[in-house]
């Protein structure tokens, strides 16, 4: 350190310059014994709310929900095509025609056969909803066409669990009278469905 006066240097800890008398200005060091207050980061800041716009409504999540069904109908169309290949046609045929009464028709091997067909179905809308919307992507082919997404209330992509979840939580959406659960993906603030509020997602427009 040197003098602001004369130019003169000052040692360390000197309140005064020993040739022209000029007093020392500088930083007060702590006290013994007594540390410093370490820096403390600032706190990180709230994530501020959507746009209302951003949002996707009832209607474009509708449009998009149809182009899934007709892509997974058609999918699904194939694959009992191939089953029913697999298994024979005549072996299905002789399976209808030899059921004389409606008991017969619901013997324990066609109960089974549809069980199948509902088993699998279930099983590949899941996987491709849940995988879809965990991905990259954030969405099916349907929501990609709209330019959706679906996210967790902050924004970010969800997980393949929370995905999953939002799948399986439609069925208490559907159990609900009058598509009400679906429905209020029109009338709610953050356009959520009632499978949205279960599965604490959002489903937004690109921007």
């Amino acid at each position: 350190m040197f003098c602001s006066k004369c130019g003169t240097q000052i040692p360390n800890g000197a309140a005064f310059c020993a040739a022209c008398g000029q007093s020392v200005v500088g930083p007060v060091p702590p006290a013994a014994g007594i540390p410093a207050a370490p820096l403390v980061a600032a706190p990180a800041r709230p994530i501020s709310a959507f746009a209302p716009s951003i949002y996707a409504g009832f209607w474009l999540r509708f449009v998009a929900y149809v182009i899934d069904s007709i892509l997974s109908g058609i999918v699904f169309g194939a694959l009992l095509l191939m089953g029913i290949a697999i298994v024979g046609f005549s072996s299905l045929k002789n399976l209808v025609q030899g059921s004389e009464s409606p008991d017969e028709f619901f013997a324990p091997e066609v109960i089974a056969i549809i069980l199948l067909i509902a088993g699998v179905f279930l099983i590949m809308h899941w996987i491709y909803f849940a995988w879809m919307e965990s991905s990259s992507n954030q969405g099916t082919l349907g929501k990609m066409a709209l330019g959706l997404i679906v996210t967790d209330l902050y924004g970010n992509r969800i997980t393949f669990a929370r995905a999953s979840g939002r799948f399986f939580a439609k069925i208490i959406t559907g159990l609900i009278p009058f598509f009400i659960g679906y429905i209020l993906a029109g009338i709610t603030e953050k356009k959520q469905a009632l499978h949205d509020m279960i599965a604490s997602c959002l489903v937004l427009r690109k921007t």
